[in-house]
């Protein structure tokens, strides 16, 4: 995919457009197969072995798949967070107590979501992960990701940065996803790692 300098949102639309369409076209099997692969992977990360408390998300449809790696992380003792969706895009969180605390919640027209079915904890909660797990649908060479276009995680990431909260910002993504260059805005900020099914790859 080319990439223009000084790209703008009409950009990421294409690029989005694009890396959906391919996600699109894997099948279940390839979905299963590369998010065990994935877990895997994430377990080896130093980041989230040491991590006390890692915000996530429950993947749908053919994300990458997140939820052995959820059970892997709270096996080992991590305080796993997982976001609900508030009616202004931004994100609360609750805490993740196995597959039976989980919600299949529909905002609007949207793909379904499946939630923390317990408390809330507070859009601030996130403020306290060791590792925040990214979303997203492509990363580039400087660490640069390329989310979905709803904006929940620029929220995310700006709280954050008004805590003064550093944890490891760490995005899951298909091999293919990892491009030489995606198109920025100013707002956006890079993430420290990259784990897709085959590996791991560090920024900056």
């Amino acid at each position: 995919m080319r990439h223009k300098e000084g790209a703008n949102e009409p950009d990421k639309r294409v690029w989005r457009r694009e890396l959906l369409a391919a996600r699109n076209g894997l099948t279940a099997d390839d979905v299963r197969e590369a998010a065990v692969a994935l877990a895997r992977q994430a377990h080896g990360l130093p980041e989230l072995a040491h991590a006390r408390t890692v915000a996530a998300y429950v993947s749908v449809g053919s994300e990458p798949g997140t939820p052995a790696l959820l059970d892997a992380l709270r096996a080992r003792g991590a305080h796993v967070l997982l976001p609900a969706l508030l009616p202004d895009n931004d994100l609360d969180w609750g805490a993740y107590e196995g597959e039976g605390s989980l919600a299949r919640v529909r905002h609007g027209t949207r793909m379904a979501l499946f939630e923390p079915a317990g408390p809330r904890l507070g859009p601030d909660a996130v403020t306290e992960a060791d590792v925040v797990l990214l979303p997203g649908l492509a990363v580039d060479a400087r660490g640069m990701r390329l989310g979905r276009g709803g904006g929940s995680y620029d929220r995310v990431l700006a709280r954050l940065d008004r805590a003064g909260a550093r944890p490891a910002l760490v995005v899951l993504l298909y091999d293919t996803e990892v491009v030489a260059r995606v198109p920025v805005e100013p707002h956006d900020r890079p993430v420290h790692a990259v784990v897709t099914p085959s590996g791991v790859r560090r920024f900056g």
